[in-house]
């Protein structure tokens, strides 16, 4: 498939493994507390938390607070499981949040052939935008990290925009960075309604990345126009293993 001249690309569990850690970050995190509180089990504690979360990220209003301050959003959610299940430790909440994100931060690392697929990608002269939300700090602390910076030719940061997916404003100002049209243009995310749907209806192409091969959720409205297991895909096979 030719490439286009321009690509929105998502940086959260698209370029960057931010998820792969986080099951067994929370195991961790609840049979500590377990063993630091009498009576405690570590599997109704997380069994609560599950709850809590699902609960807690489902509502775009509190999604959009909470991804601002991701520790605070935790400490949040482990009081109100300790709650459910007859404890009321707000102190631990706050450590255990603190814990949590620590672990997964550590753990955070670019997928097989990302990086490299980016700097192909430049080299063929497609201009790349990305996209991501959360807080400036924390989601520069990652672009820093990884020295992604100089891979891309613009850098939406919700926190430093003012707005992120899936507001239209944050891809018609990477369509106009790039000097782009949306026709011109590939969406690339793990998110359906951020990278795939919401692009879609400006006029973009989405393609969704499904890292774990899951296929399409029951009920998913989102159609992507391309689906891949990972970045490297989006390169012609005889240039993959470029540079």
């Amino acid at each position: 498939m030719r490439l286009p001249p321009a690509m929105l690309v998502d940086l959260d569990d698209t370029i960057l493994d931010d998820s792969g850690s986080r099951d067994g970050a929370w195991r961790t995190v609840c049979e500590e507390a377990a063993s630091r509180v009498h009576g405690l089990d570590s599997g109704s504690l997380r069994g609560a938390v599950e709850r809590e979360r699902t609960w807690y990220w489902s509502d775009p209003a509190r999604h959009r607070e909470g991804r601002m301050d991701l520790r605070a959003a935790t400490a949040l959610i482990v009081a109100r499981a300790m709650e459910q299940i007859g404890v009321a430790l707000p102190g631990l909440a706050t450590e255990m949040a603190e814990r949590l994100w620590d672990i997964r931060e550590t753990a955070t690392q670019p997928f097989p052939g990302a990086v490299d697929t980016l700097a192909a990608l430049r080299h063929r002269g497609v201009r790349l935008a990305l996209l991501t939300n959360g807080s400036a700090a924390a989601q520069r602390a990652k672009i820093d990290r990884f020295a992604l910076t100089p891979l891309f030719d613009a850098i939406f940061v919700e926190g430093e925009f003012g707005a992120g997916k899936p507001d239209e404003r944050v891809y018609r100002a990477a369509l106009r960075a790039l000097n782009a049209e949306p026709a011109d243009a590939w969406s690339v995310g793990d998110n359906l309604e951020w990278d795939v749907a919401a692009p879609q209806r400006l006029g973009l192409y989405g393609v969704w990345v499904d890292a774990a091969g899951a296929g399409l959720p029951d009920g998913a409205d989102a159609r992507p126009d391309r689906i891949v297991r990972s970045i490297t895909e989006l390169l012609p096979p005889d240039s993959r293993r470029w540079p």
